[in-house]
């Protein structure tokens, strides 16, 4: 077992954290007051016995949070605020790279303010980044700078109700096709991700697609991701969440993923139902080798997984994280929402880490994991040198705490 007290205290970093599920509480109920918002409750005990809670029925259960933070997240003054104090608790936990995803499009109305929505979270993150950065520790060596960066999300498929852009748009084109409306959507996110970027200088680094997998294929948008692929926006799908392998694949073929996530059912040959497919479980061995040569991330998010995905059981055993591992993939360990799912960076490598049987050495490549496979806001060279550092502050961690293993597997899995 990994000492908590070395998993804290490691330099970290988080690829797949949702602005809108990373809210404290605290700041939820006080803009719901001054903006007002109605909420189940105004305290933050009744919030999580009704909204948040640490166990969920199922994934609408889990998903009705939403409703309310992206209520009191339609100000840029909002999302400044909710910017800077995930990054500020995120730092606190001893992560020191952070890469924070929203869809504009569900909070604001037209996409010239998507651009304004990206910069006020832009400047929420440069906020805590500078406190950080300032601190004796950084500036005397101790400690690795605090760096960030944002990835845009578009929605896999909207309806009437999720947010005055989309409401918008349905007025606008009441007669075209539904998909190519949702297409529209998504390649228009890609331009206000690459306006934030190229004409106001915040580091937009990447693009994803969140929302419903199951009957709404990446292949709806393809527009979109050539279009950052064109632009060289690093490419990121949600895929392999509520969908089989055949969604991961395309992902990849038809998005050019550079980074997956979720990808939790990899694995799972019963649910590939393409009819070319004659070997089921060839496809899904050839799928995770290509994966594991390709260097292409997992974003594994295990608490999110064991709360939403029925099939888990809620036991991190019947996750394939361990598998993944024992693949040689490169799996970066993320929180995903840490408010929805009552989680932190530390506990989600607690987690892994001990279902894993991880020795030091183990744990050491699942944390650098997360550095080397970031969309970082700079040239390659300065990206080598953050990677460097921080495996770096890890053995200076390791040399002051104390050496941790186990007599686990070193780095396979013992829960697959």
């Amino acid at each position: 077992m990994i000492a908590r007290e070395l998993i804290q205290a490691v330099p970290k970093s988080d690829l797949h954290t949702h602005l809108d599920g990373s809210m404290r509480v605290s700041t939820l109920i006080e803009l719901a007051r001054e903006q007002g918002v109605a909420l189940p409750s105004y305290e933050v005990e009744g919030l999580n016995e009704r909204v948040f809670k640490p166990v969920y029925r199922d994934l609408p259960e889990y998903l009705a949070g939403f409703q309310y933070t992206c209520a009191v997240l339609r100000s840029f003054e909002a999302m400044e605020r909710a910017a800077f104090e995930l990054a500020e608790d995120a730092a606190a936990q001893g992560v020191r790279y952070v890469e924070v995803r929203f869809a504009p499009q569900l909070l604001v109305p037209t996409g010239d303010a998507c651009v304004r929505a990206l910069k006020a979270v832009g400047d929420g993150l440069a906020r805590a980044a500078r406190l950080h950065n300032a601190l004796p520790a950084v500036l005397q060596g101790e400690d690795i700078p605090f760096e960030w960066s944002i990835i845009c999300c578009a929605m896999r498929n909207f309806t009437r109700g999720m947010g005055a852009y989309f409401d918008n748009l349905l007025d606008l084109l009441p007669g075209m096709a539904h998909k190519d409306l949702v297409s529209s959507a998504s390649l228009e996110a890609v331009h206000a991700a690459v306006v934030a970027r190229d004409r106001h200088g915040v580091p937009v680094m990447g693009f994803d697609l969140a929302g419903e997998e199951a009957g709404y294929p990446a292949g709806h948008h393809d527009a979109a991701y050539e279009e950052a692929h064109r632009h060289f926006l690093r490419k990121t799908v949600h895929a392999g969440e509520a969908y089989g392998p055949e969604s991961i694949y395309a992902a990849i073929v038809r998005c050019h993923a550079e980074r997956i996530g979720h990808c939790t059912f990899l694995f799972d040959a019963d649910r590939v139902r393409g009819r070319g497919v004659v070997d089921k479980a060839a496809y899904t061995d050839a799928l995770a080798e290509y994966i594991a040569t390709m260097r292409i991330t997992i974003e594994v998010c295990p608490t999110s997984n064991l709360q939403t995905i029925p099939e888990l059981a809620g036991d991190i055993r019947n996750h394939p994280v361990g598998r993944m591992i024992e693949y040689g993939m490169a799996v970066a360990v993320a929180t995903d929402n840490t408010l929805v799912s009552h989680t932190d960076l530390n506990r989600e490598l607690a987690l892994v880490s001990d279902a894993c049987a991880l020795d030091l050495a183990g744990f050491k490549r699942l944390v650098l994991a997360g550095f080397k496979g970031a969309f970082y806001p700079g040239r390659y060279k300065d990206k080598r040198l953050f990677v460097r550092r921080a495996a770096e502050q890890f053995e200076r961690v390791v040399a002051r705490i104390g050496r941790t293993a186990t007599n686990g597997c070193g780095g396979a899995s013992c829960a697959s």
